[in-house]
């Protein structure tokens, strides 16, 4: 093996009351894409930090070497300066100003000590190039997408010289064809020259990209292999504790009464407007999954919301509540008839992530826990314990900003704040999106305790894996229209995929379905999930 461009020998950080990193040994490679995988608090947050110069060499222990000789950064500028640029999940850009002066920040070209504009556009220009970004240096950052901002982020690191890139989590919030053109990009810059530590919870991504993986687990490298000599079901293994194959519980029981019943609906987004869903029908049954599956802009995300209220106008057909004709117009009756929706957004829509983890719990159930207008403090305390224990948030006490969490531990105070109104039937909208493989677990247990309770369970997902490990029924979307239906087990990945594309746009029947924006859609690499 060749020398390595970048080292730690037994790195170890410890914080008060946690040892965040135990004795980590690690190398980057000229020219390589090294993954590193684990769950939320293994220790990649803090190997970033120490590589890209947050922590300073005097606040940790063990050695990091940069082309074979010690180094010792103490600030960020250093670890830039020695060609090191980290790229967080949650973007560093200043939205008001120009992707020009973004991607020279604080290292603006200049002339007798005043910024020359002229060479900062045509500098600007060259490293957008380099990503493939066809976009006026001018622009402001506001009007971008998420995916041309994460290409700035990265066109500002080489604009920096930097021969090392880490990216954290950087598809988190990307479409499938924004993920397709980031990958690419960072395999020409690989061809290059660069080198890259990659980290993701996505282990498609990880496989198609990675030249090498190292696991992290409880603040120790306990695994590290050339990509080629170990599989998905092996990383897993490594970072939770068992394959990849036995993370879904089996179902709990047989299906009961009907919960939710709809036939032949049909929705328009608004009065006027075409039709973005049409013809739905299915049954919900108490104690079973319905998956909800279908490629972007297949009206997943739509059908839940107009199903809990908030989206959409009926031209047709009928939804039912334990067979009753019930208003899908109305969210808190909804709400507290026993019909709730997780949205996929947690951080848009599912939290308020200044509040504590407690005001968030209770929210919902508020009316609940109130009488002649004053809250049961006492009650409301108890109840939010009781879903803190049950769910297994890591979280100091209640009173800390669920903004501070991480992901899994976001995802479970919304679930948390779903279950307290006591619900009857409980949609999902991306559950797992954007947390570590241990957390998912964790939900997919959640989900069965769910059931084995006697609740229905609705799942939208992209991935086909999560799809047909925990539904017990599968209906699959198409442009609107319903695809196909499939009983578990008895289908495959491929049937569920080939239903998805049963309508496409100009065929008889096909209606465009129109996704909120940022809504991932089954794509050909979740088959390999």
């Amino acid at each position: 093996m060749p020398s390595p461009i970048l080292e730690t020998r037994a790195l170890t950080k410890r914080y008060p009351g946690v040892l965040a990193l135990d004795g980590v040994s690690f190398s980057l490679l000229e020219r390589e894409v090294h993954a590193l995988c684990g769950e939320n608090g293994a220790g990649k947050s803090t190997l970033i930090k120490v590589l890209g110069g947050v922590l300073g060499h005097d606040s940790y222990e063990g050695e990091l070497r940069l082309d074979g000789e010690p180094v010792a950064f103490r600030t960020i500028r250093d670890a830039e300066a020695a060609g090191i640029a980290v790229i967080h999940q949650e973007l560093a850009l200043i939205d008001e100003m120009s992707v020009a002066e973004n991607v020279f920040l604080g290292n603006e070209p200049s002339r007798f000590g005043i910024i020359d504009r002229d060479r900062m556009i045509e500098q600007a220009q060259g490293a957008l190039a380099r990503v493939r970004l066809d976009l006026d240096p001018g622009r402001r950052v506001r009007e971008l997408g998420m995916g041309q901002k994460q290409l700035v982020e990265i066109a500002r690191a080489l604009a920096k010289n930097a021969r090392i890139l880490i990216l954290d989590e950087p598809t988190s919030a990307l479409t499938d064809r924004e993920v397709e053109t980031l990958l690419g990009i960072i395999q020409e810059l690989r061809a290059s020259g660069v080198s890259c530590i990659y980290i993701s919870h996505k282990l498609d991504e990880v496989f198609a990209l990675a030249d090498r993986i190292t696991v992290l687990r409880d603040g120790q490298a306990v695994f590290s292999s050339a990509r080629a000599d170990t599989d998905e079901g092996g990383i897993v293994e490594h970072m939770v504790g068992r394959r990849v194959d036995e993370l879904f519980p089996p179902a709990a029981g047989s299906a009961g009464e009907v919960l939710l019943g709809v036939e032949r609906l049909c929705v328009a987004p608004r009065r006027g407007a075409p039709a973005c869903l049409v013809d739905i029908g299915f049954e919900l049954r108490s104690g079973e999954v319905l998956g909800i599956g279908g490629l972007m802009g297949a009206g997943r995300s739509e059908l839940l919301m107009h199903l809990f209220g908030c989206f959409g106008e009926r031209l047709s057909g009928e939804v039912r509540f334990r067979g009753v004709p019930y208003d899908t117009r109305r969210p808190p009756r909804n709400v507290a008839q026993g019909i709730v929706l997780v949205t996929e957004d947690r951080k848009r829509y599912g939290l308020s992530l200044d509040a504590s983890v407690g005001f968030n719990l209770s929210l919902s159930a508020l009316p609940a826990l109130s009488s002649l207008g004053f809250i049961d403090a006492d009650g409301e305390l108890e109840q939010s314990r009781a879903m803190v224990r049950a769910l297994s948030v890591k979280a100091a006490s209640l009173d800390v900003k669920v903004g501070t969490l991480s992901g899994g531990n976001q995802q479970k105070v919304v679930l948390g704040r779903a279950l307290m109104t006591k619900p009857k039937v409980v949609m999902l909208d991306e559950p797992t999106r954007g947390i570590d493989i241990g957390a998912k677990s964790e939900i997919y247990a959640l989900i069965r305790q769910l059931t084995a309770r006697g609740l229905g369970v609705i799942l939208v997902s992209s991935e086909l894996p999560e799809l047909l490990g925990l539904a017990d029924r599968i209906v699959m979307l198409s442009e609107g229209r319903i695809g196909g239906t499939f009983e578990a087990g008895a289908a495959t990945q491929a049937d569920l995929l080939r239903s998805a594309m049963a309508k496409r746009a100009g065929e008889p029947g096909g209606q465009p379905g129109g996704e909120p924006e940022g809504q991932r859609g089954v794509s050909e690499e979740s088959q390999h999930g």
